[in-house]
């Protein structure tokens, strides 16, 4: 599979959550954009891979495309919370929204200096694209789990920037899993009890 394959299916997931309204699917799809930026990471580096470049696309699929989803589905059945209920922007005027800044994305990135040739010439705009999809979601949603989701996207267009730097770099691009590994501090005792599953299904009225 081309990597610009995998690069507009990134673009794809993105757009659906902008669009989407129910929880479920939309932590589905950040689950789905997870496995795919692990097998960008290894398609971008097919020819020379290493150990550390191993380890980081495996570690960011295990955690983005198993242990957070699992963790924030079950959150869901524990608080019985299924959509996320008059968002700040809703579905369509967010997927024009991320219409919009997707160009916005394509546009600088044609213009910023890179210290060295892109695994893609799509890879700069998309991760810009992910990084603003994301910060959209974490300011037009109320539901945290939305907002949780919006954090993760995000934290996938910072990835997508060092998988250019994997190999050079492989520490760099490991301190994003450190990122994951905040989120899943955040969401894990969220499970275990209804009234902490309420807290991570909505933010404070006040």
């Amino acid at each position: 599979m081309d990597a610009d394959v995998l690069l507009i299916l990134i673009v794809l997931t993105n757009l659906r959550l902008l669009g989407a309204s129910r929880l479920g699917a939309s932590i589905r799809t950040v689950a789905v954009q997870g496995v795919l930026l692990g097998l960008l990471t290894l398609l971008a580096h097919y020819a020379e891979l290493t150990v550390p470049v191993v380890l980081v696309a495996v570690g960011g699929m295990v955690l983005k495309g198993v242990v957070f989803p699992w963790l924030l589905l079950r959150a869901l059945r524990e608080a019985e919370v299924d959509r996320e209920v008059e968002p700040f922007v809703g579905p369509i005027p967010s997927m024009l929204a991320g219409v919009a800044a997707l160009g916005g994305a394509f546009w600088l990135a044609g213009r910023l200096p890179l210290p060295q040739p892109e695994q893609s010439s799509l890879l700069v705009a998309v991760a810009l694209f992910s990084i603003l999809a994301g910060l959209f979601l974490i300011v037009t949603r109320k539901k945290a789990v939305s907002q949780v989701l919006g954090f993760l996207v995000m934290e996938n267009g910072i990835y997508t920037f060092g998988i250019g730097l994997v190999r050079q770099s492989p520490l760099l691009v490991e301190l994003g899993v450190l990122l994951d590994v905040f989120v899943a501090v955040f969401v894990m005792g969220s499970p275990f009890s209804t009234s902490a599953a309420s807290s991570i299904t909505s933010t404070p009225t006040s």
